[in-house]
């Protein structure tokens, strides 16, 4: 390329040998046939994939016929791809083809994501990098760059944020529009902001993204292109799940392959980024089919068994928030601790719950105690501590009691909630989390009472995925008359699994001289 507007030495010029007729003229042609081919002539080091290609091409000669007048290809695409498998580079390569193909013609490309910053920045970023390899670079054509847009020649491509106070209005897509990431995208900001954007061009629009839950704008284009295609036949909707990138790059397929194995098959994050599976944005948390996986059939333990590995989760209410007259419903918001049994399976163990203990309006210097007692009872190599708020002294006299090597602090904020909730999820659909049984003769009936009530809340929690980047989940116990406190503590396992648990460490064994 010529260099980018505004550094030194580069100006526009034309390259002698693209001349109409000339032998580069005729060859540039030819490459231009389609993205694949020109991927293939002047990024060979880099070519589109068969799954990247397939798209590609399908969209560029929907954009070429479009602008020849022929309204009878499809106006509307979506391109799904597994997480990490190539999306962002088909839509670089596609763009920089437009941008050769139309450098005489004109036309514009507006591509919307979430932010500007760094997101459309990075799109900008990767299209400029393309752009910048060697065989594009030796046909002399003239690159201009500025923050937000690319252009060679009277072609170019326009980078905006779709943000809710972003301001993007009076654009014109003249070649293509792109949602990209458009899961994270507000579906009304869509339709009354960049939807009218090919209004009177009749471009092409191309949805991307990943697959989350069944409310998004992506969601919603891909039902709507389902249907056209059932009706006319022409491929709008390219789903690419992990399974097909991995028939082409084997370190993918053990990349997925160990997240699969880490997170377990049915964990949000496989079905949606891999698998490309719907979720619903909302609901119960724990429904029948998740409580089953949740439930083991091993008994409740008073005490450990020799040989065994054990953790403690605790969830910490303030000393006496408890006071019935505080609440006109009399719930009470209780310290609630379980205790775990941790079976090792390789680096990804198991968790056992074989006792619960609560506390109700309890002073923390007795609960410090107590707890402290019920550690070393238990032998406890770990103790995750809710550390938000008031809970935040009673962790730090934990960790002088025990240990910071056994003692793990954990802060709730609307992010690590969210986080703890998606990963204990993970633990329950793998299978990680098993709760002990409450009938049988060997349950005793305090063990029985707590477990009832652990399931009253597991059946009353309800969750929501809030829109935008992060995936953020709200869950908790809306109802009033229950409370989420031994959830909230049987959930803390998820974070049981930064502890290394293999049997030839001795981290976390407590220092019971202090104790």
């Amino acid at each position: 390329m010529a260099g980018r507007a505004g550094h030194a030495g580069a100006r526009p010029e034309r390259h002698a040998g693209t001349r109409s007729g000339s032998p580069l003229h005729t060859a540039l042609r030819l490459a231009l046939q389609s993205p694949a081919t020109f991927s293939r002539v002047f990024l060979p080091h880099r070519a589109l994939r068969p799954y990247q290609a397939t798209p590609a091409n399908a969209i560029a000669s929907a954009v070429i016929e479009r602008r020849r007048g022929n309204t009878g290809v499809p106006a509307e695409f979506a391109a799904v791809f597994a997480r990490q498998s190539g999306k962002d580079e088909m839509l670089a390569q596609l763009l920089a083809y437009l941008l050769l193909t139309f450098h005489k013609a004109g036309g514009t490309a507006v591509v919307a994501l979430p932010t500007l910053r760094p997101q459309a920045q990075i799109a900008r970023d990767r299209l400029l990098d393309v752009l910048g390899s060697d065989r594009l670079r030796a046909l002399g054509l003239p690159l201009h760059v500025s923050a937000t847009q690319v252009r060679i020649g009277r072609a170019a491509v326009r980078f905006t944020s779709a943000a809710p106070t972003a301001s993007a209005r009076g654009q014109t897509a003249s070649l293509l529009l792109v949602a990209n990431e458009a899961q994270d995208i507000e579906p009304d900001r869509w339709d009354s902001v960049f939807a009218p954007m090919t209004a009177s061009t009749a471009a092409p629009t191309l949805f991307m993204g990943t697959t989350w839950s069944s409310d998004t704008l992506l969601a919603r284009q891909m039902r709507y292109l389902r249907e056209l295609e059932q009706q006319d036949g022409h491929p709008r909707l390219f789903l690419v799940p992990w399974q097909q990138v991995a028939q082409h790059l084997p370190p993918y397929a053990e990349h997925v392959q160990r997240q699969i194995a880490q997170l377990g098959p049915d964990h949000p994050f496989i079905r949606t980024e891999y698998e490309l599976e719907e979720l619903a944005s909302a609901g119960r948390l724990f429904p029948a089919s998740r409580q089953l996986l949740m439930r083991g059939d091993h008994p409740p333990l008073l005490a450990p068994l020799p040989g065994e590995t054990y953790a403690l989760t605790l969830d910490v209410a303030g000393e006496e928030e408890a006071d019935a007259q505080a609440d006109p419903l009399g719930r009470r918001d209780s310290t609630a601790l379980t205790v775990f049994r941790v079976r090792s399976q390789g680096e990804r163990p198991t968790y056992q719950v074989v006792r619960r203990y609560l506390w109700t309006g309890t002073k923390h210097t007795l609960l410090h105690q107590q707890v402290a007692t019920i550690a070393r009872t238990w032998r406890a190599q770990a103790l995750v501590v809710d550390a938000t708020g008031v809970g935040a002294g009673l962790a730090s006299f934990l960790q002088a009691t025990l240990g910071e090597h056994v003692v793990l602090p954990f802060t709730f904020s609307l992010a690590s909630k969210s986080q703890l909730g998606w990963d204990f999820l993970g633990l329950v659909d793998a299978g990680r989390y098993q709760d002990h049984r409450t009938e049988g003769e060997d349950v005793d009936a305090e063990a029985a009472h707590l477990a009832r009530l652990f399931w009253q809340q597991v059946e009353a929690c309800t969750y929501d995925v809030r829109p935008g980047p992060g995936k953020l989940m709200s869950w908790a116990v809306p109802d009033p008359r229950t409370h989420d406190d031994l959830l909230v503590s049987a959930a803390l396992a998820a974070a049981l699994d930064q502890v290394d648990w293999r049997p030839r460490t001795a981290k976390g064994r407590i220092d019971h001289d202090r104790v």
